[in-house]
This record gives C-alpha cells, sequence and structure tokens, in this order.
C-alpha cells in the first residue's frame, strides 16, 4: 500500500474539484465520453481499490494507480472504431510528467496522437486527431516516486461510419459449453446453444452459477440475447474472456424479471458467459437459448496451429539421404557461432539406424515421440570441438531432447560449454562430456535423462545433473553438482568436486512438442517436489494442441505477437531471429512461451524483451534473448515490481532461456533478468555478457547486472552467469535457493579502480543483499580471468550478510592461471588464491 501526505492529497484533490471539466473547447460538460463505462485494461495496478475501470467510470473520487515504476499504460476499448478528436487526463497527485497518447485499431500496432513533456499534472486537455479502436495513456517518466494515477481518462469524439453493424448470426449456437453445475442429466450446458426453445440448461438452486460457451476464437462482441425459462436470474453478469480464465464483465443486469431479452454489449473474447448472482425464484438458473452476435473491426483474428516453417526438419526413419540432412545443417553450423541461422530437428517416432546426427550452433534435435524410447537412435547425436581445435569452451547454443540414444561404439559424446542442454534423453550406454582428444571443456547441463552406463566428465570443468540416473560417474574438475539423480557420487567437496543433495525441493520439466496420431501437442509436465529420477513413462501433465499457439514464424511482428496473448494464445517461436519494436507482454497464467532451434528475440531501440505479468504458472523455455545496440533497462521481467502473490502451487519457470549481451554485434542492457514474482523456478539459464566475438568491449557491451532476484521463494537450480560489469548475481528476495551456481568475472575490467565500490574492489559474483535474513546455496563456483589487468586482486566471489539463515555450501573461486586474483572466497573467509596453478580456493560451509 502506497503512503502519502494525507495534506497533499487532499489540496489536489480539492484543487482539481475547482477546475472546470467542461474546459473543453470540444466536449461539453453533458457529453459522456467514449470511454466511460468501456472495457479497460492497464500494465498493472497499484492495489485492489485502484483498478483500471476506476478512470473510466465518471466518478471523480475513484482511481487507477499503476506500480511505482515508469513503463505503464492505461488502455480503454472503446467497442468500436471511432474518430477520435479529444483526450481529457484528471491526473492525482502521481501524475505523467512525460508521457504519450496513442491510438491503434487492433490493439497491437500503436499510432502517437499527442506527445506530452513536462506535464505538471492536473486537468491536462488535449486536442488529437485519429481513427481507432483502442486509446491508451503511454507512461514515459513520472513526475513522482508514485506510480502514473488518473481519476478519469476520457475519451471524445464520434463513431466511425464505416464500422460495420452488429451480425444477426448466433456465434455460439452448437460451440462447446459448460455450466458451474447442471439440476439433472436432461438440462446440460449445450442444451442452451442448441438453437431449440424446447430444450433447456438448469443449475442447481444456489448462488452464484455460471454458464459458458466457447466460441472458438476471440471475436468482437456487441449483442447477447437471453432466453429465460420461468427460473430466472434477478441479477447477473455477461462477461467475456480471452482465455477461460479472466473475465471482463460486459453488462451488469440487477434486478431483471426474466423472459427474452436483448443486451448490447462491446468488447472481445472467445470465451462468453453468464454469471448469475441472484436467483428470480427458489430454483436453480435455467435458460432455454443464449445467442451471441458478433461485429468486426475488420481487423482477423490471429490463427493458432498451422506448419512450423521453414527452418523444422521433420524426418521419419525412411526419409530418403538423411544423414545428408544432419551434414547438410552441421556444414553450415558446426563453427557458425555468431550467425542468424537456426534450425531444429524433428524426429517421429521410430528406429532409426546407422545415423550420426551431429549437432552445431543453434540446431536443436528432439524425438516427437511422448516418451524418449519411442525414438530410437541407433547410432549417435555427437557434440566435439574440431572447429575449435580439440577446446569444447565454446560449443554454446544447441540441444538434444526426448529421444533414446544407443551409441555406435557404445558410448556417446557430448562435448559441449554453456547453454547446451541434454534432456529427457535415455542413453543405453555411456556418455562422455570431453572433446576427442580430451581438450578444455566448460559445461553443461543434464536433466530428466537416464544414462544406462557410465558419464565420463574427464576435462569438464564443472556440470550439474537434475533428476536423473546414471550407471556410474567417473571423475570431475571443479564442481559438479548432483539433485535428485539415482547412482550419482556421494559429496567429498572438502576433497573432490562432487557436491550432491538427495532429491530436487522443486522441479517442473520443460514443455515439448510430439506427435499424437498425426497431431502435433505440445505436453506441459507437472511441477514434482523432491523429486528423484526422470519424470517418464509415468507423465504427469497436460497436452494442448497446436491450435491453442500462435506458431511464430520469421516476420513476424510484436503486434501480432501481442495480439495473440491477448486472444489467449500461447507462443511456439519457429527457428529465426525476431527483431521486436515492441515488448512482448504475457499477462495470461499458465502461458506457454516455447521455442525451437534456439529461436532469437532482439529488442530494437532500447525496448525491453518480454515482460511477464505477477500470475501464475507462465512457462518460458527454450530460446535465446539477444541484447540490441541500443540500452535495454531489463531484456526480461518476469513480474511488476512489487510483486507479492503466493504461487508456490503454480510457479512460474524459466527453462534454458539464455541470454547473451554482445558477441553477435553490440549490445547493451542496464538489466538482463529481473524476477520479483514469489516462488519463480529458474532451471537452466546462460546469462552472458559477452567476452568475445563482435562488439566486445567494457563500455561497448556494458550490462552491469546479469540476474536481479526480488521475489521471495525463489529458487535456481543450474545456474550459469558470466562477465557482467557490476553483479553477476544481486539476490534481494527472502528465502532464495541457488543449487549450482557457475561463474566467470568479466575478463576487461580495465583496472582495479573500474570495480572499486564502498571501498571493496570487484563486484562479487554472487551477492546476497543485507536486508536479506534467509538464503541457501549450495556448489557455486567464481573464477577471474582479468585479461585487461592481471594485477587485480579482487576481494571475494561470494558477499553475504552474516546471519543464521544465511547458509552457503560447498563455494569455491579460482584465478584461472594467474590473471587476477582472489583474496577471498566469501566475505573475509576463505584463503587467497595465488599463482598460475589454477588451483580452486573451498569453503565447505559458511559460516
Amino acid at each position: 500500500m502506497r503512503l502519502r501526505s494525507l495534506g497533499v492529497a487532499l489540496a489536489t484533490t480539492a484543487s482539481l474539484c475547482a477546475l472546470p471539466l467542461a474546459a473543453s473547447t470540444a466536449a461539453s460538460a453533458a457529453e459522456t465520453p467514449l470511454s466511460q463505462g468501456k472495457t479497460v485494461t492497464a500494465s498493472s495496478q497499484e492495489n485492489g481499490g485502484t483498478p483500471a475501470a476506476d478512470a473510466v467510470d465518471g466518478n471523480t473520487a475513484t482511481r487507477w494507480s499503476s506500480a511505482a515504476t515508469d513503463d505503464q499504460w492505461l488502455q480503454v476499448d472503446l467497442g468500436a472504431t471511432a474518430s477520435v478528436t479529444q483526450v481529457v487526463l484528471n491526473w492525482e497527485a502521481a501524475y505523467g510528467k512525460d508521457y504519450k497518447v496513442q491510438i491503434s485499431q487492433d490493439g497491437g500496432t500503436w499510432t502517437d496522437l499527442k506527445s506530452v513533456t513536462g506535464g505538471d499534472g492536473g486537468l491536462d486537455t488535449l486536442a488529437v486527431s485519429g481513427q481507432g479502436r483502442y486509446v491508451r495513456m503511454l507512461g514515459v517518466h513520472r513526475a513522482t516516486p508514485y506510480g502514473y494515477s488518473l481519476w478519469e481518462f476520457q475519451v471524445f469524439g464520434s463513431p466511425s461510419g464505416t464500422q460495420p453493424g452488429c451480425g444477426t448470426a448466433n456465434a455460439a449456437q452448437g460451440r462447446p459449453a459448460s455450466a458451474s453445475s447442471t439440476e439433472n442429466a436432461g438440462t446440460p450446458a449445450s442444451a442452451a446453444f442448441d438453437g431449440s426453445t424446447s430444450t433447456r440448461w438448469s443449475s442447481q438452486p444456489a448462488d452464484p452459477q455460471w454458464l459458458q460457451v466457447d466460441l472458438g476464437s476471440v471475436q468482437d462482441l456487441c449483442k447477447v440475447d437471453l432466453n429465460w425459462e420461468a427460473a430466472y436470474g434477478k441479477d447477473f453478469q455477461i462477461q467475456a474472456s480471452a482465455d477461460g480464465q479472466s473475465w471482463t464483465t460486459l453488462k451488469s443486469v440487477t434486478g431483471a424479471s426474466g423472459g427474452t431479452a436483448s443486451y448490447d454489449v462491446s468488447g472481445s473474447g472467445r470465451y462468453v458467459r453468464i454469471l448469475g448472482t441472484a436467483r428470480g425464484t427458489g430454483y436453480g438458473y435455467s435458460l432455454w437459448e443464449v445467442a451471441v452476435h458478433t461485429g468486426t473491426t475488420g481487423v482477423p483474428p490471429v490463427q493458432g496451429g498451422g506448419d512450423l516453417g521453414p527452418n523444422v526438419i521433420v524426418v521419419d526413419p525412411s526419409t530418403p539421404d538423411l544423414q545428408q540432412k544432419f551434414d547438410d545443417v552441421f556444414a553450415k553450423q558446426e563453427s557458425n557461432q555468431f550467425g542468424t541461422g537456426r534450425y531444429q530437428f524433428l524426429l517421429k517416432p521410430g528406429a532409426y539406424n546407422g545415423i550420426n546426427a551431429q549437432i552445431g550452433f543453434y540446431t536443436s534435435i528432439s524425438g516427437l515421440g511422448l516418451n524418449p524410447d519411442d525414438t530410437q537412435i541407433n547410432g549417435d547425436v555427437t557434440v566435439d570441438a574440431g572447429w575449435f581445435n580439440g577446446n569444447a569452451t565454446q560449443n554454446f547454443w544447441r540441444s538434444a531432447e526426448n529421444l533414446a540414444i544407443t551409441p555406435s561404439n557404445g558410448t556417446d559424446r557430448w562435448a559441449v560449454a554453456q547453454a547446451a542442454p541434454f534432456r529427457r534423453i535415455h542413453v543405453k550406454g555411456g556418455l562422455n562430456l570431453a572433446p576427442n582428444g580430451y581438450g578444455w571443456a566448460s559445461g553443461g547441463y543434464i536433466a530428466d535423462s537416464k544414462i544406462d552406463g557410465t558419464v565420463g566428465p574427464y576435462s569438464q570443468q564443472q556440470w550439474y545433473t537434475r533428476d536423473s540416473s546414471v550407471g556410474g560417474w567417473t571423475n570431475g574438475v571443479w564442481n559438479m553438482t548432483f539433485t535428485g539423480v539415482q547412482g550419482a557420487p556421494a559429496t567429498n567437496f572438502d576433497s573432490g568436486p562432487y557436491t550432491t543433495l538427495d532429491t530436487t525441493p522443486v522441479s517442473r520439466e520443460k514443455p515439448f512438442l510430439y506427435l499424437d496420431g498425426s497431431a502435433y501437442k505440445v505436453f506441459v509436465p507437472a511441477k514434482r517436489t523432491n523429486a528423484r529420477g526422470v519424470s517418464w513413462p509415468a507423465n504427469a501433465g497436460t497436452s494442448l494442441p497446436l491450435d491453442q499457439f500462435y506458431v511464430v514464424k520469421p516476420g513476424a511482428t510484436a503486434a501480432t505477437i501481442n495480439a495473440a496473448l491477448a486472444q489467449g494464445l500461447n507462443l511456439l517461436f519457429t527457428p529465426g531471429v525476431y527483431h521486436l519494436d515492441q515488448t512482448i507482454d504475457v499477462t495470461r497464467a499458465n502461458t506457454v512461451v516455447l521455442g525451437l532451434g534456439l529461436a532469437t528475440l532482439v529488442p530494437d531501440n532500447g525496448i525491453d524483451a518480454l515482460h511477464v505479468a505477477d500470475v501464475d504458472g507462465v512457462k518460458l523455455a527454450g530460446f535465446l534473448i539477444d541484447a540490441g545496440p541500443v540500452n535495454s533497462d531489463t531484456l526480461l521481467r518476469i513480474g511488476t515490481p512489487g510483486s507479492t502473490a503466493d504461487h508456490s502451487a503454480n510457479p512460474t519457470t524459466m527453462q534454458d532461456v539464455f541470454i547473451r549481451i554482445g558477441g553477435a554485434g553490440p549490445g547493451l542492457a542496464t538489466n538482463s533478468v529481473v524476477v520479483n514474482s514469489n516462488n519463480t523456478v529458474i532451471d537452466h539459464t546462460w546469462i552472458w555478457r559477452a567476452d568475445h566475438g563482435s562488439g566486445v568491449g567494457w563500455d561497448t557491451n556494458r550490462a552491469d547486472y546479469g540476474l536481479r532476484v526480488n521475489g521471495n521463494d525463489v529458487l535456481a537450480t543450474g545456474l550459469f552467469v558470466e562477465h557482467f560489469n557490476k553483479y553477476d548475481v544481486y539476490w534481494s528476495g527472502e528465502r532464495g535457493r541457488t543449487i549450482f551456481f557457475q561463474n566467470e568475472k568479466a575478463y576487461d575490467a580495465p583496472n582495479a579502480a573500474a570495480i572499486t565500490h564502498d571501498g571493496i574492489v570487484g563486484y562479487a559474483a554472487y551477492k546476497v543483499a543485507d536486508t536479506v535474513n534467509t538464503h541457501e546455496a549450495w556448489g557455486l563456483g567464481s573464477y577471474c580471468n582479468y585479461t585487461a589487468d592481471p594485477s587485480i586482486v579482487q576481494a571475494h566471489g561470494f558477499q553475504v550478510p552474516v546471519k543464521s539463515g544465511i547458509k552457503l555450501h560447498d563455494l569455491l573461486v579460482i584465478s584461472l592461471g594467474g590473471m587476477g586474483q582472489y583474496a577471498h572466497v566469501v566475505n573475509d573467509t576463505g584463503a587467497p588464491t595465488s599463482g598460475t596453478n589454477t588451483v580452486p580456493s573451498k569453503v565447505v560451509q559458511f559460516p
């Protein structure tokens, strides 16, 4: 709750009330705004007492107010295209200093009607000219530390003469229906939509009750006809929804008397429901028929489903020249570290004999069965490092998923570095994680996999394995961490590299595409608690048909992507590079955003790439965000600032989502990932400020923070964050947990002075804020390689408050070849590194 001086608030209110609302020359005080009572949405609201609807209710004693951050908006749906001539903003004390008033035909592509800079609050009456259905205030800069707050947001003008009328057809007839209850089997929900006035739906005799219909796609709604039986609704609401979960009230009716009635409405939705709140009789609610009429804005809805685009290669065991297909892509991608090629191989269930699928940059291979063993490769899926003279430390950005491998010589080779997940794989043999010749290697991640033989890391410096089973594990270099892994070695961090936890506290496997007969679906696994071993073949979870996804293909615009989300569709990004001119906004609970072939999002002109609202169960998986050359504040934001909701039953997950700043060209971002939502699970991410490639330099690809966690009860499993100008991880939420952390400090720090703050040389790789009381982490490593100034002595790798609730287990720091040193491991504890021998300095337990 925001606190403010009562005197200031009252004085402001008094001064506003003294201003004549008829100050407009085009709109008299008696004229009703086009916006009044219409459907309104906002980027956020300060609390439950300041909803968006209060800005268009005609009452200057109620208000909308936003979260306390600059990037906020309020949007009204006028219900039909209108010619807009004037917009009046009646600001509360928390006003916008700089803002825009914009108009849109589809709610996705916006045109500026007026830009205001240096505003002084009070009553702003703006003469404008434009046509559209949606009008919004887009805040740029606030005038106060609070959010934006409007007593009223009024849009004046006239309906456009080109707007189509309301259709006479019944869009609900024969469509799927459901209800809160039925009186008996003879009065089902479907009877209210069958076109017959001799059949009816009736409910149990209780309040509230509802009846709902699925129109099949988002449509513009203009009228609803109700034909009540004798048991009618006295008080009820007509509501619409894009996803069947979040509802907008189109019409509230009180004191109705039954019979037949038609109600003009304005709004859009795929689902329409009648929500009864008070019955007119002692019986339930009973409707002979419900008819829904629709109009059109001329903008067709975004369609779900369809083909998977040009860079998805779907094969089966009989595909001609199959080996050649793998070889052709590998020839393009083997050394194409910063190129734009993106590829996804999808293998239909069956046995593939004699195949060696070599996997290069931005290439993914996945089986299309519901279980890994449905797709059997009698051969190999190979990652090696011949392109880099046997050095595997740059084998990034590739993946394998959901198939079984019987290696041709008994052991498969997967010599990868960061951002190369190995998920849901059954290796019927051994697995070698080192390149041919056992050169340098720096990885990696395995989850939900079964390796029947032995895993040989050999030269791998660090590795994290989760919820899997292994036949054995031969060695490790510095940091090998296991949770929920059957067959994992016992913890020996005092003398070796192993940290082993018997179970993973919270996990949910990544969504994946599969074939159900000939139909594509996305399987969304269920949350697991204290998991051990693989999730399959039991496969708890849900399946979503492809027509519930907007299949995003190269050339798609951010406006279309956001329109699809507004309709209630999920997103499936096919392989490609997507430049965004507006932030992708995920606002619906349980939305799936899934990428194939390392689909890459690039925010242009300094916008943020992706925002997720503070809602339950969003799943982000399988894509890369690449910073643009104009600084973004935050590339990925999960939850709005100040989020407080409890999502423990259904957390948002971020899996195989990778962030890159620089390397493919100059990139700038103040924050890479900010997590505001409570209970979020970060399951494998590499957040990387580039140390090589193009567009690399201390200021050329400046990025201050890798991961900032503000939410409570956030869990990170498999956290790789490297090279940021300030803190790589800054954790200020309570009860956070991290299992496995790998870090390198920024190579290019020009000197000690450039990274000295608060009397400390060097920003900690992993910083827990002084205000935090409870935090725990296991298996943490930070390495320094100060190539620009090897004389730098970093104070410590880790910095945490010394409190009984703060516990760190098995952490180390390393000087890579003597290029810089650490004075301590954590705070002032732990032996310093020294010399050029690349020997870890360890702390087994802190404090």
